[in-house]
């Protein structure tokens, strides 16, 4: 017996040039010319219809194609499953985003939303203390509108004050700002991650890594896994 039927197949009803179900099979993919599972089942059911009916396709031959085709199946079912999982927790988090408007989240970006006639409160982490902490604001633009210097403090979590003025002490815009801070011990000046405040105004869902990304009234944005603590 014959494994296929290269002679008897209806050529209108498979790619041209293509005799085959195996042909097919072996002939070099482009990327956009896998087979998907309706072309399997088209020619797969072609090459049965048209098989010489006094030397028909032997039954491993005919057992190993449906066991092909049950693994295509297997596969597109499961690639199925998993996109309704990718949007379920699409779905769950984008909830999860929305409650986050309007609050206040701490992160250690350096960023920072000065709110109309606020102050701004910041965490400095210092494990070995420091002879004096200086602490400088910067706009949008890169511009250095504000510096303070503090006195020695102890090891631990200082909490700095931003009162919103500038170097003339003028009230600036309420908005985004970068906060930088910076230590000095035993002579040398090391820059320290900054905790800073920043305010939610909308959430997108960030495809490429699965985050979402959290606008701040100021402008800024934020990942959501970059978020030290929400206050309300």
């Amino acid at each position: 017996m014959k494994d296929s039927i290269t002679s008897q197949l209806d050529a209108s009803r498979i790619p041209a040039g293509i005799s085959s179900y195996e042909e097919y099979i072996n002939k070099p993919k482009t990327q956009n010319e896998e087979m998907g599972q309706k072309e399997f089942l088209l020619l797969f059911t072609t090459q049965l219809q048209n098989q010489n009916p006094l030397d028909p396709m032997d039954n491993e031959a005919f057992v190993a194609q449906l066991a092909q085709f049950s693994q295509l199946e297997a596969t597109v079912n499961m690639s199925e499953s998993m996109s309704g999982l990718v949007d379920t927790l699409k779905g769950d988090k984008m909830l999860e985003g929305a409650s986050l408007i309007g609050k206040k989240v701490m992160t250690g970006s350096g960023y920072a939303t000065l709110e109309e006639d606020k102050n701004i409160s910041a965490v400095i982490s210092i494990p070995d203390g420091a002879e004096k902490i200086e602490l400088a604001v910067y706009d949008m633009a890169g511009s250095k509108i504000h510096q303070a210097v503090t006195g020695r403090r102890m090891p631990g979590d200082v909490t700095v004050t931003w009162d919103g003025t500038d170097a003339s002490g003028k009230r600036v815009a309420a908005g985004q700002y970068r906060i930088v801070a910076n230590i000095s011990n035993l002579g040398e000046n090391t820059q320290v991650p900054i905790t800073t405040p920043s305010v939610i105004k909308s959430v997108t869902y960030s495809a490429d890594d699965s985050d979402l990304i959290l606008e701040t009234v100021g402008g800024g944005s934020i990942p959501l896994s970059k978020v030290n603590k929400i206050e309300s």
